[in-house]
């Protein structure tokens, strides 16, 4: 098992994304998934990205998707800027990799087909921060309450959550924390992760666990996603 760097910043985007398509995962910035890499076109993708900046974007296929034959069905305008975090490659030359997210990102437009596979050209989109930080602060709080409500079998762990996410991360990392642990609408996701403004993710991440209750729950650490 390889492990990379996980800090970015800005300068180390070069305006190009390897997008690598999910059918039903919606990816969000400083949370982790595990994919099982064995398409030849993505283990390209994932080896270019190892002898480069190790990044890759985790999109997401636009509807109609299952009736499109073409080998580039239409994506999403929005996707995750993904950092390699972990890679393990087997003995029959597939990869098992662990993606860091780090920004978002808007696809401003796909590129001529040079390579086995998609590239992009796409802007990262920064959080609209709380211009209040007491709005902020009450929000923030309020999310994390309702977030232990989805987790009544864990009251272990509600103290440990405090620490972890009341005071260490920003509210708008906590929202991208919640929106993909949670099981949601698909469709509300995508709304999430389009939303630069970090009040009204948390507004509507609170809207929707309400409603939401005691339903079905994320497992951790989270399954393989397989390309």
């Amino acid at each position: 098992m390889s492990d990379e760097p996980l800090s970015f910043s800005p300068d180390q985007f070069s305006g190009h994304a390897r997008v690598f398509p999910l059918p039903n995962l919606v990816m969000f910035p400083h949370v982790m998934q595990a994919l099982h890499v064995f398409e030849p076109r993505y283990r390209a993708m994932f080896e270019e990205a190892l002898e480069g900046d190790r990044l890759v974007a985790l999109g997401t296929l636009a509807p109609g998707w299952e009736q499109d034959f073409t080998p580039r069905p239409p994506l999403r305008p929005y996707a995750c800027l993904c950092r390699i975090a972990t890679h393990q490659r087997t003995d029959e030359g597939t990869y098992n990799v662990l993606v860091l997210g780090v920004r978002r990102i808007r696809l401003i437009r796909e590129l001529q087909p040079k390579k086995l596979f998609r590239v992009v050209e796409a802007e990262l989109v920064d959080d609209l921060e709380p211009t209040v930080a007491q709005e902020a602060a009450v929000l923030q709080r309020r999310l994390l309450d309702a977030f232990k409500q989805t987790m009544p079998d864990m009251p272990q762990a509600y103290a440990q959550l405090d620490q972890l996410l009341g005071s260490q991360i920003t509210l708008g990392m906590l929202t991208d924390i919640v929106a993909y642990t949670i099981d949601l609408d698909f469709d509300l996701k995508l709304r999430l992760l389009a939303e630069s403004d970090v009040c009204e993710r948390a507004r509507l991440l609170l809207e929707a666990v309400t409603v939401r209750g005691n339903g079905p729950r994320r497992t951790f650490p989270p399954d393989f996603s397989h390309n």
